[in-house]
C-alpha cells in the first residue's frame, strides 16, 4: 500500500459520508458511501478480495472523503457524484432506457401525448410504462380517435385540420363545455388503467352504425381498433390480486458479479422487466440500494415498491416517496418477489454457464487449427478483395486473436483499378506486411486468405519475399458454395467437420471479413455513382446534391422519385432534368 494512503487510512472519521477514489491521473474510478467512513475505506486495503476488486485497487493512488450529516444525505451526495462523474467501476444505470408513457395534461383544455420524460409537469396524469413507443403510440391513436382532445401544443387562433378531420372540437375558436371534457377525460382515465369496457363496446356501436351505412372502410377501422385494443391489454397474466401499481425488485450476487431482476407490474400483470448484470466492485446490498435510487430518477414510482426482506429499507424510503413491501409470509407479493430472484439468479448463472461454453468452444477451434497447421496459432489475420467488373477494387483484412475478433485491428483497402484477382491478393498483402516491417506491429501467425490457389501463391510470393515466417491458407469451397476445408500453398486440402468448433469459427471470420469489405465496397461504388451523375447536371450544386441526398437517403433513393417528388427539393426545371438524367441518359 502506498505511503500516502496509509497517512490518510489513519485520519478516517467514523462519520457517514462519500468517498471518492482516483487513479494515478487524478480521474475519479469510483465514488460510494459509508455509514462510517474509516471502517468501510478501510476494508478496500486489508483483507482477500476477488480478482476485479483486486485490480481495482490496485489502481487507487488517492482518495477523498465528504462527511455528511446522515446516511441518507450520502446516498443522494454519492448518486449526484455518480452522474456527474460517471466513475468506470461504479454500476451505473443513469441515462438508461426510459419507458414511453401516456401523458394526460390538466389543463383547461386537456391533451394527450406519448412522452418519456416524466418530470416536467407532475400535475399531469401518467399511464404506463408501455414496453415500447410502438404500444404507446397504438394506444394514443386508439384514444385519439375516439376522444377529440385538443391536439396543437400551442392553442391557435383559429380552428386547423384536426377540427375539420374531426378530431379536435376546436375549442381555440368555439366555446366547449367542461363537462364536455370532464366526461371524455374519465372515460381515457378508464380505458388507460385497464377498464376498456365501455371503449370496446362504443366501438362496436360505431361499427354496426358504419356498417349499416355500407362503409365498410369506416366499419374495418373500428374493428382493427377492437382488435388493437385487445392486442395492448393482453400481456403476461401473473396471479391477479388488485390494480395497483407495483414495481418487483431484487438481486442475486456471485462470483464478482451483481445480476438485478426488476418486475413492472400493472393492474396485477407483468407488462416489462428490468435486468443488469455488472461486475460488483462495492458491497451488494449498497451497490442494488443504488441502483434503486438511480433508477427512479428516470422512472416514475409506483403506489408498491416490493424489495427482499435483506434489505434495509429505511433509508430508500427516506428517499423515495412511496410505500415500500418486503414481504415475509406466503402469498401474492412473496410470489413476485421470490420469482424476481430466482430470475436474477437464473440470469446470472446462465451469463457463467454460456461464457464457459463459448470460452470452451473457442479454445477448442483454436487449439484444433495449431493441430491441423501443426504450429501455435494465436493472432490470424484473414483478406477478402471485392470489385466490380475490375472497378471499385477494394480489400479488407480482420484480425481474430485467440479466437475473438479485433475489431481496432481492422484495415481496409483502396486498390488499384482493372488488377487481376492475384494482382489484387498480392498488392494488398505487400501493403499490410511491408508496414508491418516498417512500423514494427505486431506479427501475425497466419494468413487466411477468401480465394483459390493462385491467392494462396500470391499472397505466399510476397510474405516469402518479405522474409516473414507467417503461413498462409486459403478457405476452400464445396460445389455448394459453402466453406468446408482449408487449403495450403502446397495445394493440401485440411477437411474442416461442419459441427466442429473449429468449422463454425472459420464461418464467423469469413462472413466478417466479407462483410466489411462488401460494407467499404458499397460505400465507395455509392459516392462515386451519385457523384458521377449528380455533378454533372446543370443547376445541381454541392447545396442541392446534399439536400437531394438528404431526402431522399441515397442514389437509389434519387432514382426512385418522381418529378413531382424531385421538385419538393428543387426546382421544377432541374427536377425534369434530374430525371431525364438519370432515367435517359440524357443531359
Amino acid at each position: 500500500m502506498k505511503e500516502n494512503l496509509k497517512d490518510k487510512l489513519a485520519t478516517l472519521p467514523m462519520e457517514p459520508g462519500c468517498y471518492i477514489m482516483k487513479d494515478k491521473n487524478e480521474k475519479i474510478i469510483y465514488v460510494g458511501k459509508a455509514k462510517k467512513l474509516k471502517n468501510r475505506v478501510n476494508q478496500y486495503f486489508v483483507g482477500a478480495h476477488d480478482f476485479k476488486t483486486t485490480k481495482m485497487v490496485s489502481l487507487i493512488n488517492d482518495f477523498e472523503y465528504i462527511i455528511c450529516d446522515n446516511e441518507k444525505e450520502a446516498l443522494i451526495l454519492e448518486f449526484n457524484l455518480i452522474k456527474k462523474h460517471r466513475p468506470r467501476y461504479n454500476i451505473m444505470f443513469i441515462d438508461d432506457k426510459s419507458y414511453p408513457y401516456i401523458k394526460l395534461s390538466s389543463d383547461k383544455y386537456p391533451m394527450l401525448s406519448v412522452v418519456r420524460d416524466i418530470k416536467k409537469n407532475r400535475n399531469s396524469k401518467y399511464f404506463g410504462p408501455y414496453p415500447d413507443a410502438g404500444a404507446a403510440y397504438n394506444t394514443l391513436k386508439i384514444l385519439r380517435d375516439l376522444y377529440p382532445l385538443r391536439r396543437c401544443k400551442t392553442i391557435p387562433k383559429k380552428v386547423c385540420l384536426y377540427y375539420h378531420l374531426g378530431q379536435c372540437l376546436g375549442p381555440c375558436e368555439f366555446q366547449i363545455d367542461e363537462s364536455i371534457f370532464d366526461e371524455m377525460v374519465l372515460k381515457i382515465t378508464k380505458f388507460l388503467k385497464g377498464d376498456v369496457k365501455d371503449t370496446i363496446d362504443e366501438l362496436y356501436k360505431k361499427m354496426y352504425e358504419a356498417s349499416d351505412r355500407l362503409d365498410f372502410e369506416k366499419a374495418k377501422e373500428y374493428a382493427d381498433s377492437i382488435k388493437s385494443i385487445n392486442h395492448v391489454v393482453d400481456n403476461i397474466q401473473v396471479q391477479k390480486e388488485d390494480n395497483i401499481d407495483r414495481d418487483v425488485f431484487a438481486y442475486f450476487n456471485d462470483k464478482g458479479y451483481i445480476s438485478i431482476q426488476g418486475f413492472l407490474v400493472r393492474s396485477g400483470k407483468v407488462i416489462e422487466r428490468e435486468f443488469k448484470l455488472n461486475a460488483l466492485y462495492g458491497e451488494a446490498e449498497e451497490e442494488f440500494v443504488s441502483f434503486i435510487i438511480q433508477y427512479y430518477e428516470n422512472h416514475l414510482l409506483p403506489k408498491e415498491l416490493i424489495l427482499p426482506l435483506n434489505i434495509d429499507c429505511n433509508l430508500i424510503s427516506e428517499v423515495l416517496d412511496t410505500k415500500i413491501i418486503q414481504p415475509k409470509n406466503k402469498g401474492y407479493r412473496k410470489n413476485l418477489i421470490e420469482m424476481c430472484i430466482n430470475n436474477a439468479k437464473n440470469q446470472l448463472e446462465n451469463k457463467f454457464e454460456v461464457a464457459k461454453r463459448k470460452s470452451d468452444e473457442i479454445e477448442l477451434a483454436n487449439n484444433k487449427l495449431s493441430d491441423i497447421l501443426g504450429r501455435e496459432i494465436s493472432r490470424v489475420e484473414i483478406f477478402d478483395n471485392s470489385h466490380t467488373s475490375g472497378t471499385f477494387t477494394v480489400s479488407a483484412m480482420v484480425v481474430y486473436e485467440d479466437g475473438l475478433p479485433l475489431k481496432k485491428d481492422y484495415r481496409i483497402y483502396k486498390l488499384h483499378t482493372q488488377n487481376s484477382d492475384v494482382d489484387s491478393m498480392k498488392e494488398v498483402i505487400y501493403r499490410r506486411y511491408f508496414r508491418v516491417l516498417n512500423d514494427n506491429l505486431k506479427k501475425c501467425d497466419l494468413i487466411i486468405v477468401d480465394g483459390g490457389y493462385n491467392q494462396i501463391k500470391a499472397a505466399k510470393e510476397i510474405v516469402d519475399s518479405l522474409e516473414l515466417d507467417i503461413l498462409v491458407v486459403g478457405l476452400v469451397k464445396d460445389k455448394n458454395h459453402s466453406t468446408n476445408s482449408l487449403m495450403d500453398f502446397h495445394g493440401e486440402i485440411y477437411d474442416i467437420n461442419k459441427n466442429s468448433p473449429l468449422f463454425f469459427l472459420l464461418t464467423r471470420m469469413q462472413d466478417e471479413v466479407h462483410r466489411v469489405a462488401i460494407n467499404y465496397h458499397r460505400k465507395l461504388r455509392s459516392k462515386a455513382q451519385t457523384k458521377s451523375i449528380l455533378d454533372e447536371i446543370e443547376g445541381v450544386g454541392e447545396v442541392r446534391k446534399k439536400e437531394l441526398l438528404k431526402h431522399f437517403k441515397s442514389f437509389k433513393g434519387i432514382k426512385e422519385a418522381s418529378i413531382d417528388e424531385l421538385s419538393q427539393i428543387v426546382p421544377l426545371n432541374v427536377a425534369k432534368t434530374i430525371y431525364s438524367v438519370i432515367h435517359d441518359g440524357v443531359l
